[in-house]
């Protein structure tokens, strides 16, 4: 079996990323805005829709697998998903930041089925992907690399997101308000029209982007890895009680989970942060970034480069310690972040280090799933590839929904008012709960879960020389 991965293969297997975390970025940390500030409901009741509309897409996630392990084509099991679903993913990026002329109650409908199908098609398309790490290399250092690549493109997907939304709102609401001779100022919290007509610009904008960077995932990636013994290859039940007494991979997603809900929770507050109780008027010339984009860039530049050193550290301290330390620094340092004045330098160095800390983790969890698809198989004599990757997709969708939801509930416990010119002081300090100590709570349990995580470097290595001298075995049979 031909293991050789070229430049060009990394490169197009981190464009897929690139295209998920365009999107994903914008729901993370623009969204629970975006509900609040730009479509007209309550901070209470997106967070609410975001834990519903994500607890069933999770579930969904798991269904994805099943379906995606058994596709046959001759594109292979899980690329055709990045060509069939690249143009659905843009499209409902779309409808999901439109802003319809309903009222309250239709409005809210609105939001739930469109936010719904948006996650539904981001399921389709993201747990196949991400299933294809698996089926690339069966070679666990190969796949570290293929891990980095990935996520350095997820970042510089992020980066192209940052530097382009806020700017394409700006030109687009511009344009509107000139043609319709009723110019709005946006950034202001005004939710006029215009306003909300330039949010669905931008957003479609980037998604053809998104749109293209999938279909050059689909052309230049090839799957190689499969299954060693396809017996019983449909039993659904067999992989699901295979997975469900699985402990390791329990703990990962328990470990997954709370280093999401970490970064789930600082992000959706950064907009309110900023503009609550940093209260610092900038433009940066040229860009048309406020403070909160230079926030947002400054921490995905931090973890770009916590992401291409992972694979180098963890080679030589180990996934577990070099994940462990990771969460325990960023942990220690979102302490600080909350006792550290109110000055811009303070916190974008703070926001930096916390990142680049934060980065490191982020290919591990993946690496890490990949390492229990080997362990499954070991035990097993299965390879539910897309099974065990939509669990790691459960998981982040899990973070990011418990980290949206608990987002929108502690703001509206802290009584916060969209349409106030001024918020008060118990709803600033709610925010900096949010953007420091509620984040560094969910360090210490990513720690603690990491502790008890029984797979070691020294069990991948045993685990890979097993399964390639059974590949051996069957391909001289």
């Amino acid at each position: 079996m031909n293991q050789k991965i070229t430049i060009k293969e990394k490169i197009g297997y981190g464009l897929g990323d690139a295209a998920s975390s365009m999107f994903w970025k914008i729901f993370g940390m623009y969204s629970l805005f975006f509900y609040t500030d730009i479509f007209g409901i309550t901070a209470a009741a997106a967070g609410t829709m975001f834990l519903i509309a994500r607890l069933w897409d999770s579930v969904f996630d798991v269904f994805v697998g099943i379906v995606a392990d058994r596709t046959k084509t001759r594109w292979g099991k899980y690329r055709p998903y990045l060509l069939w679903l690249a143009v659905p993913f843009a499209v409902m990026g779309v409808f999901t930041f439109y802003v319809p002329d309903f009222s309250g109650s239709g409005k809210l409908v609105y939001a739930y089925i469109t936010y719904s199908l948006m996650m539904i098609v981001y399921s389709l398309i993201n747990v196949p992907y991400a299933s294809l790490l698996g089926a690339i290399s069966a070679k666990p250092d190969e796949r570290n690399v293929l891990s980095s690549y990935r996520m350095s493109f997820a970042f510089i997907g992020s980066f192209v997101t940052f530097m382009l939304l806020q700017p394409l709102i700006d030109f687009f609401g511009k344009e509107i308000s000139h043609s319709n001779e009723g110019a709005i100022e946006l950034a202001t919290g005004a939710t006029g029209h215009h306003t909300a007509l330039a949010w669905t610009f931008g957003v479609g904008v980037i998604g053809l982007i998104c749109v293209v960077l999938f279909l050059l995932c689909f052309s230049w990636t090839k799957e190689r890895v499969h299954q060693i013994d396809t017996a019983g290859q449909t039993s659904v039940k067999k992989d699901l009680n295979s997975l469900l007494t699985n402990k390791p991979w329990w703990i990962l997603v328990a470990t997954g989970l709370a280093a999401l809900l970490f970064n789930a929770v600082r992000d959706s507050v950064a907009i309110y942060y900023f503009r609550d109780y940093v209260q610092r008027q900038y433009k940066m010339p040229g860009t048309g970034w406020d403070l909160t984009t230079i926030y947002f860039l400054t921490g995905q530049l931090a973890n770009l480069i916590g992401v291409v050193a992972a694979p180098g550290i963890s080679k030589r301290f180990g996934k577990k310690r070099t994940y462990m330390i990771a969460m325990m620094m960023a942990g220690f340092l979102s302490v600080g972040f909350y006792f550290i004045p109110n000055n811009v330098a303070f916190i974008l160095t703070f926001q930096f280090l916390i990142s680049l800390f934060a980065g490191y983790v982020l290919p591990l969890l993946w690496s890490m799933f990949a390492d229990i698809v080997d362990h499954q198989e070991l035990l097993t004599g299965r390879r539910a590839t897309a099974l065990i990757f939509s669990s790691s997709s459960m998981s982040q969708k899990l973070g990011w929904a418990l980290g949206a939801a608990l987002s929108g509930w502690i703001l509206a416990s802290f009584h916060y008012m969209p349409d106030a010119p001024q918020q008060s002081a118990e709803t600033i300090f709610g925010e900096r709960l949010m953007i420091s100590l509620i984040p560094a709570a969910c360090c210490l349990l990513a720690f603690l879960g990491m502790m008890i995580y029984p797979i070691t470097d020294k069990n991948v290595r045993e685990i890979t020389a097993a399964l390639e001298q059974k590949r051996i075995m069957k391909n001289n049979s």
